[in-house]
C-alpha cells in the first residue's frame, strides 16, 4: 500500500491496480531492460548502508521448489510442459515457427519456445534457471543470470563472477569446475573453492570428499536463499511466456528477497563501506 501510495483513511476507495495493470508494468520494464538496472540501483543502495560485498562469492543455480513428494530439492524453475514432435522442436530450436502454428498465435500464447528440457536425478524437466552470485558475509544476491534449463552451470561463471567482492574465494559446486574456469579464475587473480569431482577410473580421495565437505558448509549459504524464496516467496513456478517475460519475474524475486532480507531488522549486521 505504501508503494502504491494508498491511504486507510480516505473516504473514497482508492483505486488499487489489479493484477494485469502489474503485469503489464513489469512486463514494460523487462521490454525496456530495466529490472538489472533495478538491481544494480539498490545494490548501490545497500553498499551505502555499508553491506558492501564480502567474504567471497558463491555460485548456484536457480531458485530451489521443494518436491514434497520425493521430499527433495528440485533446481529447475518449471513451466508449462509442451508435448512437440521432433520436426517441431528442430524449428523452435532454431528460431523458426512450426508450420502448424504460424497463423494461430493463441496457441503460439500457450508454448513457451525459450525453455528446454533438461534432466535433474535423472528425471527429465522444463523450464529455465535462475544463476546466481551470493556474498558470503551478508548472504545477498549480487549478481543474477537467466537462461534456459539446457544451459550447463559453467556456462554462467562469467556472467556472475565480479571484481567488487572484498573477499577473493570462490565457492560453486563440481559443475563449475573446468580447466578453461580455473584459468579465467587465475586471471582474476580468484581463489578457488569450487567442489572436486571424481573421474572414471579415478574416484575422489578421503582428503578431497572432506575437503568438499568443508567447501558445503560455505556453499550451504546460497541454499538458504533459493530455498527462501522457494517456500516463502511464492515458489519457483514461472506463470510467463518467453525469455525476457521470465527475466524480469525471476529477477524482480531476487531483487525483493533483497529487501526483504534488507528490512529484517538484525538478520544482517552492515559493516563501514
Amino acid at each position: 500500500m505504501r508503494f502504491a501510495g494508498l491511504g486507510l483513511g480516505d473516504r473514497v476507495p482508492d483505486r488499487v491496480p489489479d493484477a494485469r495493470t502489474a503485469w503489464l508494468y513489469r512486463y514494460a520494464l523487462a521490454q525496456a531492460g530495466k529490472v538489472e538496472e533495478l538491481f544494480g540501483l539498490f545494490d548501490g543502495y545497500l553498499a551505502r548502508q555499508g553491506y558492501i560485498a564480502r567474504g567471497g562469492q558463491i555460485l548456484d543455480g536457480e531458485p530451489l521448489e521443494r518436491h514434497w513428494s520425493e521430499r527433495q530439492w528440485r533446481t529447475i524453475v518449471p513451466v508449462r510442459c509442451p508435448h512437440n514432435t521432433h520436426d517441431k522442436n528442430t524449428a523452435i530450436k532454431k528460431g523458426e515457427v512450426p508450420q502448424d502454428r504460424a497463423d494461430k498465435p493463441a496457441r503460439r500464447c500457450r508454448k513457451d519456445p525459450d525453455s528446454r528440457w533438461t534432466k535433474k536425478h535423472g528425471k527429465s524437466h522444463y523450464g529455465c534457471k535462475n544463476h546466481v552470485n551470493v556474498d558470503r558475509t551478508h548472504k545477498l544476491v549480487r549478481r543474477c543470470h537467466v537462461t534456459d534449463a539446457a544451459v550447463h552451470d559453467s556456462q554462467a561463471v562469467d556472467h556472475l563472477l565480479m571484481q567488487g567482492n572484498t573477499g577473493s574465494g570462490v565457492w560453486a559446486d563440481s559443475a563449475c569446475r573446468s580447466e578453461e574456469i580455473e584459468a579465467r579464475r587465475r586471471d582474476r587473480k580468484l581463489k578457488s573453492h569450487i567442489h572436486r569431482k571424481g573421474k572414471r577410473g579415478k574416484p575422489l580421495t578421503e582428503q578431497a570428499k572432506g575437503s568438499n565437505r568443508t567447501k558445503s558448509s560455505v556453499q550451504v549459504r546460497v541454499g538458504h536463499i533459493l530455498g527462501a524464496q522457494a517456500n516463502d516467496m511464492g515458489g519457483t513456478l514461472v506463470r510467463t511466456i518467453g525469455l525476457v517475460r521470465v527475466e524480469a519475474a525471476i529477477g524482480l524475486k531476487n531483487l525483493t528477497y533483497n529487501m526483504r532480507r534488507h528490512g529484517q531488522p538484525g538478520r544482517i549486521n552492515p559493516h563501514p563501506a
